[in-house]
């Protein structure tokens, strides 16, 4: 296997090897643990406090897996309005891609763990899970939605073993799990305004209370406006977030309100070949609604016309709507000495919808094109509980997660016009293809005990079983199945072992097994994606997804230095494929089956290091090898992919990021490389490998007439105003494209600036 290696990252990691010791370290206290910590209160994430506050990037020590961890300064520095996931996408084994600049457009965003993808990855957010983030969610909502990126806190990324007690049915290749900041102890009020590219606006209030007898707390409200940067149409997002904590003694309560509403227009989606003939500034005919109705006409079969591939080139517009209220209240209790029990309720409603004008489907006026839409209706509710006890050396961990998750989903068409409100759910539909009910129910079970053998030796051994039933009823038309699947694993292992071979050096090993439940949702990879027929075939003989992880790693640190090495082979099993007929916009039903194995081997290394007391630099590498294990037979028809690379799973992605900080002038210099991808099962069409730099800026001023502090902070996206193709897959992967045909490709925005002005009173 043969990874290309930059001159400039051959440069950077001499150089981080060289110029380790110029600054000061703080001794940090060592913790191991068979799974990340879910609580802001909890041992592990106690330790790691002076890490993150010396390096701001943490490499998990004393943990017996691979963990990064990111610290509030990494989010407060990001750029405004931008999504916690691009933060997130500099440590070691992430692809992050997105086809607008503030990574936000959801449609297109996609983050995929040493070649797992989104839906393959867990979610949370101050322990309450927010599924598979996927863009028609049928089990949580999108990190983006959930909470506004100024008020994320933390974040910690497990990549391969996942976290034991994490709550996510989804997590084959890891979790990554936010944490929200707390309220300030001091009164205060913080105001931003961001002004950039195509007229974006993002304005954002909040204030805290301070500390008073009934608690502390915080309310803030965030309001966010674009253009899109090619074609017409806006993305808009209203946001309110309210945070309440009360210390008692050494326990803690705790409550959150979020809610969003975001409406987003899409980009359209374009192929190899359209970008060769047409360029990668194609968009939607949206808003010119002649051009739409012509191409209609004479290219998609309409008033007796002959229908031509150039039908699909061009629709008139897309659009996605999501209002979201998400809540949830903790109990983070010190019951004795070394005993802890945190429990966190919560509960999540979404309504959301995804329109599509398709030319496949004329309106009851003639008009040759109506509005598809795909309805959501989600109302979930649960509690996570996870108890610690420390008995003499041991570490025992006992949790549980519980949720109860109703679904509906829909396939309508609405009629179309000129005047038709993409920013507005619609009304009166003419005609329903389907709708269907689903109810989930979820329970986890986790123990673990994490003995401290010696003062330099810990091993960790735990297990999760995990059991998801899925009913799910067609309440109207269509073809889709009624019926119950169930995704059943009661022994699924965890084990581990840390030793420290020095005060500042110490390897890790783990073994784990993880399990992926099915969709219960009418699209994607799901059992009630097919038809009646399909699911009588594959009820009985369908496995859900499972992965064996092994990593094992090196962690080192010294004055002002933290770096880490992990190697890792992935061994998953049963892949789940569906193969939908036709082109996306005809929603055809699925053909789905266990298609085999995939192997994933690999190795990764992070530094992150002060130059000076007010410079630090942060590089990251990936190499990998993502492989098919199988052909993919289906109805006869063989695919030979065999040997062939993972679709999206790049083999080399290096990352590194220089920042200064004097406490006045701030600045971030930012490059991430990535390799070439396929999006053809059988590699014959890819994407070529593209360098992204970034630059941001600022000054802030302290005790300023009535302010605290102000500061200007300007930022410059893709500065070299790079042309390359960011999201693949959007229309789903395909077999093979030789011709370069397929749609289902988003170009990645061009160079973007942003000012934002900031003042805190």
């Amino acid at each position: 296997m043969k990874h290309p290696m930059p001159t400039a990252l051959v440069l950077a990691l001499s150089l981080a090897y060289v110029f380790p010791a110029a600054a000061q370290s703080t001794d940090a206290a060592r913790s191991a643990d068979t799974g990340a910590a879910t609580s802001s209160s909890s041992s592990s994430e106690r330790s790691e406090r002076s890490e993150l506050e010396r390096v701001t990037v943490s490499v998990g020590r004393g943990q017996l897996r691979s963990v990064q961890s990111l610290s509030q300064t990494e989010f407060d520095n990001a750029l405004a309005g931008s999504s916690p996931l691009a933060t997130v996408a500099r440590l070691p084994g992430v692809n992050f891609q997105s086809a607008d600049g503030l990574g936000n457009y959801e449609w297109s965003t996609r983050f995929t763990v040493r070649g797992f993808s989104q839906n393959q990855l867990g979610f949370t957010l101050d322990d309450v899970p927010l599924g598979d983030m996927s863009y028609g969610n049928f089990n949580g909502l999108h990190i983006s939605r959930a909470i506004s990126s100024e008020n994320v806190g933390r974040a910690s990324l497990s990549q391969g073993a996942g976290a034991l007690e994490a709550a996510s049915s989804s997590n084959l290749g890891g979790t990554l799990q936010f944490y929200s900041s707390d309220p300030l102890d001091k009164f205060g009020f913080r105001v931003s305004q961001t002004l950039g590219s195509d007229s974006a606006t993002r304005t954002f209030l909040r204030v805290d209370s301070g500390r008073t007898v009934l608690g502390d707390f915080y309310v803030s409200y965030t309001n966010q406006d674009a253009d899109k940067w090619k074609g017409d149409g806006k993305q808009k997002q209203e946001q309110w977030n309210l945070k309440w904590t009360k210390a008692i003694g050494d326990s803690r309560l705790s409550a959150f309100v979020n809610t969003s509403r975001r409406k987003e227009v899409d980009y359209q989606d374009l192929s190899l070949d359209l970008i060769k003939r047409k360029g990668d500034k194609l968009d939607n005919f949206y808003p010119d609604w002649n051009a739409a109705v012509n191409a209609a006409n004479t290219l998609c079969g309409n008033k007796g016309t002959t229908y031509v591939a150039a039908c699909d080139d061009q629709y008139y517009a897309g659009a996605g709507l999501r209002n979201d209220e998400l809540a949830g209240v903790s109990a983070d209790l010190r019951l004795a000495p070394g005993v802890t029990w945190k429990t966190t309720a919560y509960y999540h409603h979404n309504k959301g919808i995804g329109l599509w004008f398709t030319p496949y489907v004329a309106s009851p006026d003639a008009t040759p094109i109506s509005v598809r839409s795909t309805e959501y209706d989600l109302h979930r509710g649960g509690v996570v509980s996870n108890a610690e006890f420390e008995l003499g050396d041991h570490l025992i961990k006992a949790g549980v997660w519980f949720e109860d998750n109703d679904f509906d989903q829909a396939r309508r068409y609405y009629a179309a016009s000129s005047s038709f409100d993409v920013y507005r759910f619609p009304s009166n539909p003419f005609r329903t293809d389907w709708q269907m009910a689903f109810n989930t129910k979820t329970t986890q079970l986790s123990v673990s005990d994490t003995w401290s053998v010696t003062k330099d030796l810990t091993v960790g051994a735990g297990f999760k079983s995990l059991n998801v039933k899925l009913d799910a009823e067609r309440t109207a038309g269509g073809t889709l199945p009624s019926g119950s699947i169930k995704a059943d694993k009661g022994f699924l292992p965890q084990l581990g072992i840390n030793y420290r071979l020095s005060a500042n050096n110490e390897l890790y090993g783990t073994v784990a097994r993880n399990m992926r439940a099915y969709q219960g949702s009418a699209t994607g990879i799901a059992p009630f994606a097919t038809d009646v027929a399909g699911f009588a075939e594959i009820k009985g003989k369908l496995k859900p997804e499972t992965s064996d992880t092994f990593e094992a790693g090196w962690r080192t640190s010294g004055r002002g230095y933290e770096g880490s090495v992990s190697a890792y082979l992935v061994n998953f099993k049963d892949r789940l494929l569906g193969v939908q007929p036709g082109s996306g916009i005809q929603g055809a039903a699925l053909i789905l089956a266990n298609v085999g194995d995939v192997r994933a081997t690999g190795l990764e290394a992070a530094l992150s290091f002060r130059l000076a007391p007010t410079l630090s630099w942060y590089n990251s590498v990936s190499l990998s090898k993502s492989t098919y294990r199988d052909d993919v037979v289906i109805n006869g028809a063989l695919t030979a992919t065999r040997g062939k690379r993972v679709a999206d799973a790049p083999d080399t992605m290096v990352k590194s990021q220089l920042t200064y900080d004097d406490g006045a002038l701030f600045g971030t210099l930012g490059v991430d490389y990535m390799s070439k991808r396929y999006y053809s099962y059988t590699n014959d069409a890819s994407v070529p490998d593209r360098t992204l730099v970034n630059l941001s800026a600022g000054y802030k001023l302290k005790n300023v007439s009535m302010l605290r502090e102000v500061s200007l902070q300007g930022s410059v996206n893709n500065l070299f105003d790079k042309h390359y193709i960011s999201t693949i897959g959007s229309n789903g992967f395909v077999n093979s494209d030789p011709t370069g045909s397929a749609a289902t490709l988003l170009p990645g925005a061009p160079r973007q600036f942003y000012v934002t002005l900031t003042g805190k009173f």
